[in-house]
């Protein structure tokens, strides 16, 4: 079997095997292959496409490159969630502990932002103390002990993957849906967990612009993961605009203390509560929706889910005083208010200009090897559809000092779009897959 028929055969239109792709995955990972062939597979699949069987296997050969976590100390229907990015996307800090207070055990890897989106360990680290790196046996005893762990991705997780997307970066082949869905679904297939629900965002500020795109590739994750035994759903959600208030690590861990305890934004708490009914219902938790949201509902009123928290951070080795005073975050010493050109109603806010303001601040990475400052970001002060007056704060510009401050003012006051008649809201929510 020679790599060359089968770089042929795709783009030729036709579907490898089972074996085929074994065969191109394991031994690129070895390094049998030369990149030169695999880029030109890459760029065939982009061009032909796969078919859903094709998409599932090419899935699993990537799983089966590296270590796949063994889960099944961990009592229970381990549920996880991932989400395909968006700017001021902090769901994960209070999803996770709000779904394991309400019964089901989360054990979820993340990873580290690269670009405008950020990273949930990144967010997490802003944190005094806290300790992402956990071995599994650290992990397993966590979930059980108090329901819910977030770590980061070890090296041996799905090592073609990585492999293969850096190749996908400068061949321009990153923008395939079965590429983009294979190399989610082998993360969170290796990750060992039993059901997945997929947070697909939608808009400006997402890596799928359209909802026709962000549609497609929604059911082909879903696909993939009942493809392979995973109970897997999607919700398609709104990032036209960013998330929440905060853009930035230790400003969204903020909010999202705000959140758990019932003080934060609502689409925020909403988008929380949509995907972790989701996420009781497959796990077994609930029977209905209606159960669901009632139980998730209750762990915020409670404050079940900002003591699971608490937990957390405290079993990771972070501070958990700050739980009750998030001043101990860090803090930027410069904050600059952006004010409004006109009067009237906030029509759009480029939410990705919004977090390439804030990765130019230093909340994000262009590059592995850039270091995140936690404490710098921006806030919004109005979102879409707000009624503002000429003058009054659009948004306050979180930074180290007065220079990049006033760069990254001028950025979000022209990421805001003010009209004269009243802007509609977009829905939040658009679609729910699988």
């Amino acid at each position: 079997m020679r790599v060359y028929d089968l770089i042929q055969k795709k783009r030729d239109g036709a579907a490898l095997t089972s074996e085929e792709l074994v065969r191109l995955i394991s031994g690129y990972a070895a390094g049998e292959i030369p990149d030169y062939q695999m880029s030109a597979f890459l760029m065939a699949v982009f061009f032909r496409g796969m078919t859903p069987e094709e998409t599932a296997e090419f899935t699993m050969a990537m799983v089966r490159s590296g270590e796949q976590l063994d889960l099944s100390r961990i009592r229970g229907v381990k549920v996880d969630k991932h989400s395909t990015g968006g700017v001021g996307d902090k769901t994960s800090l209070v999803l996770i502990p709000l779904v394991a207070a309400a019964g089901a055990p989360v054990a979820k890897l993340s990873g580290r932002g690269l670009g405008h989106t950020g990273g949930t360990i990144d967010k997490l680290e802003s944190i005094a103390g806290f300790r992402a790196e956990l071995s599994t046996d650290q992990f397993i005893e966590q979930v059980n002990r108090i329901g819910c762990a977030i770590a980061g991705q070890t090296a041996n997780l799905v090592p073609a993957d990585k492999k293969i997307y850096a190749l996908r970066d400068v061949t321009a082949t990153v923008d395939s849906v079965p590429l983009i869905a294979a190399s989610v679904m082998s993360k969170k297939i290796a990750g060992g967990s039993d059901a997945i629900v997929l947070d697909v965002k939608t808009g400006r500020g997402a890596f799928m612009k359209t909802l026709e795109t962000s549609r497609e590739l929604a059911q082909t994750m879903v696909n993939i993961g009942n493809a392979v035994g995973r109970r897997t759903m999607a919700v398609i959600s709104d990032m036209d605009q960013p998330l929440g208030f905060a853009v930035g690590n230790a400003l969204e861990v903020r909010e999202a203390l705000d959140t758990l305890r019932g003080e934060g934004p609502q689409d925020l708490r909403e988008l929380c509560l949509v995907l972790g009914s989701q996420m009781l219902l497959l796990a077994g938790i609930a029977k209905t929706g209606e159960q669901a949201r009632a139980r998730l509902e209750g762990a915020f009123e409670r404050r079940e889910a900002l003591a699971k928290f608490k937990d957390m951070i405290k079993a990771q080795g972070g501070d958990p005083a700050l739980v009750d005073n998030p001043a101990r975050l860090p803090a930027a010493p410069v904050v600059s208010p952006v004010p409004s050109p006109a009067s009237g109603s906030v029509e759009s806010i480029e939410a990705e200009a919004i977090g390439l303001a804030a990765m130019a601040l230093g909340a994000g990475r262009a590059t592995k090897e850039d270091v995140i400052d936690p404490a710098v970001g921006i806030v919004l002060r109005k979102k879409v559809g707000d009624a503002v007056r000429e003058g009054e704060i659009l948004a306050d510009v979180h930074s180290a000092d007065a220079e990049r401050a006033e760069a990254a003012a001028a950025r979000v006051g022209a990421a805001y779009s003010i009209v004269r008649s009243r802007a509609p809201r977009r829905p939040l929510i658009h679609e729910v897959v699988g």
